[in-house]
């Protein structure tokens, strides 16, 4: 009986320890996310701004899909929105 409530022990402990791994890289990813999509909505906003003083009315918005695919993506899914505003003035 002793054996097997320290192999439940073991077991646990180990359990326990993965799952603290798995929250913090889950949080360590999302803390990610959530950094590139600032720098990727700040990044849009000074683009879209260069671009109108150069005359060029390729405006990409700021909205959830501009903001997620920044932060998922990261710079290439900024060309990649970009690259979409490009094609769509053709």
């Amino acid at each position: 009986m002793e054996n097997q409530m320290g192999t439940m022990l073991i077991v646990l402990a180990c359990a326990a320890a993965l799952l603290i791994g798995a929250m913090r890289r889950k949080l360590e990813w999302l803390l990610n996310v959530v950094m590139r999509s600032v720098l990727g909505t700040i990044a849009i906003y000074f683009i879209n701004s260069l671009l109108a003083a150069l005359g060029i009315s390729l405006g990409v918005g700021i909205n959830a899909v501009t903001v997620l695919t920044a932060g998922i993506l990261g710079i290439p899914g900024l060309l990649a929105l970009y690259g979409i505003g490009i094609y769509q003035l053709m």
